[in-house]
């Protein structure tokens, strides 16, 4: 495996390749996601130089894109987030539920991103909402943290939200705290059949309102007819929605959250070999019980996929329920009333994102804090001077 191998060397190396080939169509959105993941840690970027004014060393220090598709620049993001959520779990179990589409949904989704997805958030939530509210089931008002993934391991498009719930909530007169079953959350059949009918009502509304649009492949759709017959396939299959086993406790939903809010398409630790045609990377078979495989794919439909993005200011992940940021405080404070739980204290205890932040304040030869610091400029210079990706960390 070479040393180093970074998603950016992939683009360095067929990037403009891919781009002339798919000019035509290729959005600005990619081009940017592609420039950033590119420029990342650059001297194109501007930075510093550090000199240790004991020992004398010195080091160079590029800056980051921050844009949120790039595998280098997650990791403070991602701590940050963490930090606040942890001061939001509550003593109680966590159940982890996964919502996905069939193909032929996906296939629509792929051509009509930001308001599909949008879709999918909502009747994820609200499949949630209504299921927990039955007293036949739970008779609770639910927290959902739901975070969008759209793609799968071997990098195929694939969008599926993953929520990660507490384990009850409070009654719906808001009087004292409703606990699932131990072990058990919410019937996935039923789960299922809700969630099909409010995608496809939903899905239904945004075509005759004019929100869909459809092309290549797809353009037939565009036809009323057509398009309901996609509906009635659709309503004739089944709809996957799976809870996994709950989380041990609160560290392993901080954990679990680490690993996939800011996840992104594929992770540089995954690359295994980037030649002039081909890209291998290492994934997972979950179907095999998370088998580690290795895929060769085409330096262009691995690029594609890396590119591939969410829409502009789109947010992939939300709050639902007594979670959701409107009212989240005074609900969390309730719960924690409701189960006679102090709030949690903060975590005095560095994450390991800090730990590394405060190691590269120090000296790598010496130890010593004793640093200079002189700015480098960036050689990058189209309008905005700060380049517009540098925004882009949801």
């Amino acid at each position: 495996m070479p040393p180093g191998l970074e998603l950016a060397d992939v683009f360095r190396r067929h990037g403009d390749a891919y781009r002339r080939a798919h000019d035509g169509h290729l959005g600005r959105v990619e081009r940017r996601v592609m420039s950033a993941v590119e420029l990342c840690r650059t001297a194109a970027l501007g930075g510093h130089v550090e000199q240790c004014r004991d020992c004398g060393t010195v080091r160079h220090a590029y800056n980051s894109c921050r844009n949120r598709h790039c595998p280098k620049c997650q990791g403070q993001a991602r701590a940050e987030w963490l930090a606040a959520r942890q001061a939001e779990l509550l003593p109680v179990g966590y159940f982890h539920v996964v919502f996905t589409m069939p193909p032929a949904a996906a296939e629509i989704a792929f051509q009509n991103k930001a308001a599909v997805y949008a879709i999918l958030f909502r009747a994820a939530a609200e499949t949630l909402r209504v299921v927990a509210a039955d007293p036949r089931h739970l008779g609770a008002e639910l927290g959902v943290v739901a975070v969008l993934h759209t793609w799968g391991q071997t990098l195929h498009h694939h969008p599926h939200v993953h929520c990660v719930v507490p384990g009850g909530g409070p009654s719906l007169d808001g009087t004292r705290w409703v606990a699932c079953r131990p072990g058990f959350f919410l019937p996935v059949r039923v789960l299922s059949r809700v969630f099909r009918r409010l995608f496809l009502a939903e899905l239904q509304a945004a075509f005759e309102a004019g929100g869909l649009g459809f092309f290549g492949d797809l353009a037939g759709l565009a036809e009323p007819a057509a398009f309901t017959r996609r509906l009635r396939e659709l309503r004739g299959v089944e709809w996957v929605v799976y809870a996994k086993p709950p989380f041990g406790g609160p560290a392993q939903v901080l954990a679990y959250l680490g690993r996939y809010t800011h996840r992104v398409a594929i992770a540089n630790s995954r690359l295994l070999d980037v030649t002039d045609r081909q890209v291998a990377f290492r994934w997972r078979d979950y179907r095999h019980h998370g088998k580690a495989k290795v895929m060769t794919l085409d330096a262009d439909e691995s690029s594609a996929a890396s590119a591939a993005h969410l829409p502009d200011g789109f947010h992939r992940i939300r709050h639902y329920g007594f979670l959701a940021n409107g009212h989240r405080a005074d609900k969390l404070a309730l719960c924690r009333t409701l189960l006679a739980a102090p709030a949690p204290k903060p975590d005095p205890s560095p994450t390991e994102d800090a730990a590394v932040t405060d190691r590269n304040h120090c000296c790598p030869c010496c130890g010593s804090t004793a640093i200079s610091r002189t700015i480098l400029p960036g050689s990058w210079r189209s309008p905005p001077a700060r380049p517009s990706f540098w925004n882009d960390t949801s």
